[in-house]
């Protein structure tokens, strides 16, 4: 049999067989509690995005989940806050294992789990799958960014909010992924700003597709999928600036008609709507939270990046060792305690 070692793998190093998402599932099963705890509060927020529950989405939490320890730690203490407020803000915990890159750097603990660029992906997916089945039986619901359409096939079941980032929400593949996930999605803005791109996403999403993808056991399939009702807008601001303003809001609202698709959005209180500086971050929320009270309805969330330290750090993948704990190595984060105040602050206002 001619193999085509001329045409094929040219740049190809290794090619390693990966257990199929099955096997994770009977290592690190579901729980009946988890099950329902998780189907219950995906049904949460699709009742908070349809109008049917008046609370606030909160998706708090690191950038990036990086320390499987201090992710545990910072899982606890919005867990007690969470339980304070959650009958005006039902929390989500933003657990982000995979981080798309501008160009290179860390890609996420699936990747890169020892952070000392090994890309032991197999130990990545292992690590990913216990966090969250940790996270609930916390008792927290888990939020997070699905990059490589393969993985929700290995984690998607612990998952009750995901997000389709602004590099990745023009991306056909990405769009047909999202018409096929069980949980609501949020489809951020281009990263130059774009609302309608977004919107088009939405309109994708919401859509039935064929496409190539895998299936339980990891076989090469045909995926069929019915579209996905809870697909709605996560505005994060662009280049061109910051879009959380009541203008911006506005704006994005008319787009959302226009385009005939779920008028409800969640603002990121991160990313260009902070110029990516966590001190930002406070106030966004707050001005976002006047909209709400002010009767803008359609705001339906915030997203808040959080850690239990503020500010970031470089990571040196030589000498993972030195990294400070419970401070992000991606973007900059909120610290804990600012973090609680301004939900316990956003709780009283609502009450």
């Amino acid at each position: 049999m001619n193999n085509n070692k001329e045409l094929r793998d040219i740049n190809i190093a290794k090619i390693q067989k990966l257990p199929t998402p099955a096997e994770y599932e009977i290592n690190i099963p579901i729980s009946e509690n988890q099950r329902s705890f998780i189907f219950e509060g995906r049904q949460s927020v699709i009742n908070i995005l349809s109008g049917r529950d008046d609370r606030l989405l909160a998706i708090v939490g690191p950038c990036s989940i990086h320390d499987v320890s201090a992710g545990i730690e910072y899982a606890k203490k919005l867990k007690t806050c969470a339980e304070k407020i959650e009958s005006k803000i039902l929390i989500l915990m933003r657990v982000y294992f995979e981080k798309p890159r501008t160009t290179v750097g860390w890609k996420g603990m699936i990747y890169d789990p020892h952070l000392n660029g090994s890309l032991d992906i197999q130990e990545g997916l292992e690590r990913a799958r216990s966090f969250l089945s940790d996270v609930s039986n916390i008792g927290l619901l888990c939020a997070t960014e699905f990059v490589d359409p393969i993985t929700p096939q290995y984690i998607a079941d612990f998952v009750s909010w995901a997000a389709i980032g602004a590099r990745t929400a023009e991306s056909q593949t990405h769009r047909q992924m999202a018409s096929g996930l069980s949980m609501p999605v949020g489809i951020k803005n281009g990263t130059g700003g774009s609302i309608q791109l977004a919107a088009d996403a939405i309109v994708a999403a919401n859509s039935k597709h064929g496409f190539l993808g895998v299936d339980e056991h990891g076989n090469a399939s045909i995926v069929m999928t019915n579209g996905n009702p809870n697909s709605h807008l996560v505005l994060r601001g662009g280049s061109s600036g910051p879009n959380y303003d009541e203008s911006s809001v506005s704006e994005a609202l008319k787009i959302l008609n226009t385009s005939q698709v779920s008028e409800k959005l969640i603002v990121d209180c991160s990313h260009a709507n902070s110029n990516k500086d966590f001190k930002l971050e406070p106030i966004v929320f707050q001005d976002v939270l006047n909209q709400r009270l002010s009767g803008n309805e359609n705001i339906a969330g915030v997203m808040i990046e959080s850690h239990l330290n503020s500010g970031k750090q470089t990571l040196n993948e030589n000498k993972p060792e030195l990294l400070e704990y419970g401070v992000s190595i991606t973007d900059s984060c909120l610290g804990w305690e600012q973090t609680e105040d301004l939900l316990l602050k956003a709780y009283r206002k609502l009450s």
